[in-house]
């Protein structure tokens, strides 16, 4: 049971009351030195760019919640934006748009509320229930800037069952097609490296550490699977599971394990300490760890996005241009030293390239009635 020495992503912001600027204190831009190599590998950034970009988005993540109270019913969605280094959010009133720029924010028109957006997919997402999509869809999301659902096809797909799809999207709200792979999840049969085994013939990564066991994905086993460590040790069972509509577990830990607040680097990066689980907006920076691929980093492309798996849809997912491999399946996804997910599935892979989702985390503590451990 390997424990080793890791590095804190330093930093901590202060928010004053009501709708009040975020105000970042200067450990906010302190990041270790494994992790500038990681993004300046994978995100094209100096050192200085780095750290100058981790305060910025801590910054954001502070500003997203108050910033959409003050949007009230106006509140259009919101995203961070590298360019101008804070956190943009979209408002169908302009007459709130002093309020919100007030908190530290930038603002923007749209054409579509958040919850109307949320509405057409909560109404396409339970059409699947019964109406499974077609394979030739790969997943389906909200988007903002466009005041639509973008349901993604991969390239070429056409047909009678595709047209009825997209035709039963419509009926939910404004539609935009696009194109994409299919994604797949990113489970693995037995090989070497530093895995968990499910049932002694699947590997999958570890998530986060929670109270009285880990955090990852359920396509990596069901309620009562045995669970291994990577020195073939038994470490206990998936007390929960949930996949397709989901992809998350709960792995109960005994057997002289224990948990502890911590992301590995896999000697690529120094490994980091876990704050706590404050949610990046869309543009943030995010980095992933995986027992295949190990560490890569790369950006949050959208949230609540819904994927079609071969086996079933999964929804609620956030989607990043991380890349991953099999057996990355229910690794970490952590922005600075802030916990955001666990990784389920994508395309591609890290020498060519591809795109990753993850099942937000705290959606998976507050099924478990879990907390996450943290430094």
């Amino acid at each position: 049971m390997r424990r080793r020495i890791v590095l804190s992503l330093g930093g901590t912001a202060l928010l004053a009351a009501g709708f009040a600027t975020v105000v970042l204190t200067p450990a906010a831009a302190q990041a270790s030195p494994g992790l500038l190599a990681a993004m300046h590998r994978d995100l094209g950034l100096t050192d200085g760019q780095v750290q100058t970009r981790l305060a910025q988005e801590q910054i954001a993540a502070k500003v997203l919640p108050v910033a959409e109270r003050a949007a009230g019913a106006a509140y259009g969605g919101a995203w961070f934006d590298p360019e101008l280094g804070k956190l943009v959010v979209g408002v169908t009133d302009p007459a709130v748009g002093g309020a919100v720029r007030a908190t530290g924010a930038q603002t923007v028109p749209v054409r579509a509320t958040a919850a109307a957006l949320d509405a057409a997919k909560q109404k396409l997402d339970a059409s699947v229930e019964t109406d499974p999509a077609p394979a030739s869809v790969s997943g389906w999301h909200t988007d903002p800037r466009t005041g639509s659902v973008v349901v993604s096809l991969v390239p070429g797909a056409h047909g009678a069952d595709v047209d009825a799809f997209l035709a039963r999207a419509r009926a939910a709200g404004p539609v935009t097609v696009a194109t994409a792979p299919r994604p797949q999840t990113f489970s693995a049969g037995t090989v070497g490296g530093d895995p968990y085994y499910i049932n002694g013939n699947v590997r999958c990564s570890i998530g986060f550490s929670v109270q009285g066991g880990f955090v990852s994905a359920g396509h990596c086993g069901g309620t009562g699977s045995t669970v291994t460590g990577w020195d073939g040790s038994a470490m206990g069972s998936f007390a929960g599971s949930s996949f397709p509509g989901n992809d998350y577990s709960f792995i109960r830990i005994g057997n002289g394990w224990w948990t502890t607040p911590v992301v590995l680097g896999w000697g690529t990066v120094s490994d980091a300490l876990v704050h706590g689980s404050a949610v990046a907006p869309v543009g943030s920076s995010v980095c992933r760890s995986g027992s295949t691929s190990h560490w890569h980093c790369g950006t949050v492309v959208g949230q609540n996005e819904t994927i079609n798996y071969e086996q079933g849809a999964v929804s609620g997912m956030t989607h990043t241009d991380a890349c991953a491999e099999p057996g990355d399946s229910g690794g970490s996804f952590i922005t600075g030293d802030q916990a955001q997910g666990v990784t389920s599935g994508g395309w591609g892979d890290c020498s060519s390239g591809g795109e990753t989702w993850f099942q937000p985390v705290n959606e998976i503590l507050q099924t478990y009635g879990v907390g996450l451990v943290t430094a």
